[in-house]
């Protein structure tokens, strides 16, 4: 295990490389690509009849979630890795290294800084093992493995698909689940064996998914640090019957099929302003110091973009490089703007919190507040702001006119991943100019 100086680290977010002599050979890791896996427990699903849903028990039998990721060296001592999810690519240059005393193993910790979670593993030769652990979760720690020179992620087989599964899907997810089933929209591109693409929700979207076809199956994962999701399924003919499991806390079953008709509810009309509602104030302090009122003079007359977010929320984080490079390509409708992030943070210390907040800020570059507006959750997001019919989902994004009249409320964000992307660009880039 890592020395205790370096597990107040995981918090404080001091991440910082260690100087080791190059000549040290545990530093030695294989650079090239890896494979890594996280192992979640085998999920069995019962056979009904034959309109039942039903997942091949051979398809889960590893209980395994890949994904792909890159060890580059900078020089003989620093080193950065580089996770592989279809066109994504997420660089992590925050590592620790250390000596398991008890087993004579050389150690290190991969940090990713934004979600509050690292890689801890012990190398040997062409392997590592260890666990993922989410520092914010309660006992949250999956067994991580990987192998240098693997580039495959599910399999290296391959088998010719049964169909070619691109294009636009319908799909429900919870098909197992008490509740009503949540509706996505899958949009999927293959190229022969390999399967990209992402599912789209009412209140967001499951960012770079990649993975394979292989006859009848087909499975699609991502790991980026703060989600872990794997899909799974099968092909029935014109529909899709499969399993998601995200991380170790939650699966559910879902089905897809072909449908042009089928649309998601409309962002602008989830969540609305309620009738009479006053209009918004409150009153925050930065984790730098500085307390931020509203109404006040920095707001006057400025166009005012509100958006409800939490740094363990990658569409949040989505949303905050969007907003971030929208200022930067447009300086003259950035000067007629003020933004502000309000975060909802998973519960912990409250000197942690901050320090996290400012730290997230820093490696974002964002060039406007990050408030802390509570824990995270809903229903504290919709006690701070009572003038809303309700908040669904994070992030949430209220547009101001200079006024101080709410004109737009964002549910969700579709990401870079999804093909809604520029068109939400587009149709901000409109929102904005036509109050400017």
């Amino acid at each position: 295990m890592l020395s205790k100086a370096i597990v107040p680290l995981l918090f404080t977010g001091l991440f910082l490389t260690a100087c080791l002599s190059p000549t040290t050979e545990y530093m030695r890791i294989a650079p090239g690509i890896w494979r890594g896996v996280l192992e979640l427990e085998p999920y069995s699903v019962p056979v009904g009849d034959k309109d039942s849903v039903f997942i091949l028990y051979e398809q889960f039998k590893d209980g395994d979630l890949p994904f792909n990721f890159e060890v580059q060296y900078l020089d003989d001592e620093r080193l950065v890795f580089t996770f592989i999810n279809g066109e994504e690519r997420i660089r992590c240059d925050s590592i620790r290294y250390g000596r398991d005393k008890s087993q004579a193993r050389d150690t290190f910790n991969i940090y990713f800084p934004e979600y509050q979670s690292y890689i801890h593993a012990a190398v040997r030769g062409n392997a590592m093992q260890g666990y993922w652990e989410v520092s914010t979760r309660k006992d949250y720690r999956i067994p991580f493995r990987a192998f240098a020179g693997q580039s495959h992620r599910f399999t290296s087989l391959n088998e010719p698909p049964a169909a070619d599964l691109s294009g636009e899907w319908a799909v429900l997810f919870g098909l197992d689940s008490d509740k009503p089933p949540e509706k996505a929209i899958g949009e999927f591109r293959q190229e022969g064996n390999r399967l990209l693409g992402t599912f789209r929700t009412e209140t967001g979207d499951y960012r770079y998914l990649e993975g394979t076809v292989q006859g009848r199956k087909f499975w699609l994962s991502c790991f980026d640090g703060s989600h872990a999701f794997r899909f799974s399924g099968v092909i029935n003919g014109d529909t899709l019957l499969g399993e998601f499991r995200s991380g170790k806390h939650h699966r559910t079953l879902w089905k897809a099929w072909k449908d042009p008709s089928f649309q998601l509810a409309d962002p602008l009309a989830l969540t609305t302003l309620k009738a009479g509602a006053p209009k918004l104030a409150f009153r925050f302090e930065t984790p730098e110091g500085d307390t931020v009122r509203y109404p006040s003079a920095r707001f006057d007359g400025k166009i005012k973009v509100f958006t409800v977010m939490g740094t363990w929320c990658p569409n949040c984080k989505d949303e905050q490089i969007f907003l971030r490079d929208f200022l930067q390509k447009n300086p003259e409708l950035a000067a007629q703007m003020e933004v502000l992030a309000f975060a909802f943070e998973r519960p912990g210390d409250p000197g942690r919190t901050r320090q996290h907040l400012q730290q997230y800020r820093e490696r974002l570059q964002l060039p406007y507040p990050v408030v802390y507006a509570g824990e995270a959750g809903v229903k504290e997001a919709s006690k701070i702001f009572p003038q809303l019919s309700s908040i669904t989902a994070f992030p949430t994004t209220m547009i101001l006119d200079k006024s101080g009249n709410i004109r737009y409320i964002h549910t969700g964000f579709d990401g870079p991943a999804t093909s809604r992307f520029a068109s939400f660009e587009t149709a901000f880039s409109a929102q904005i100019n036509g109050l400017k």
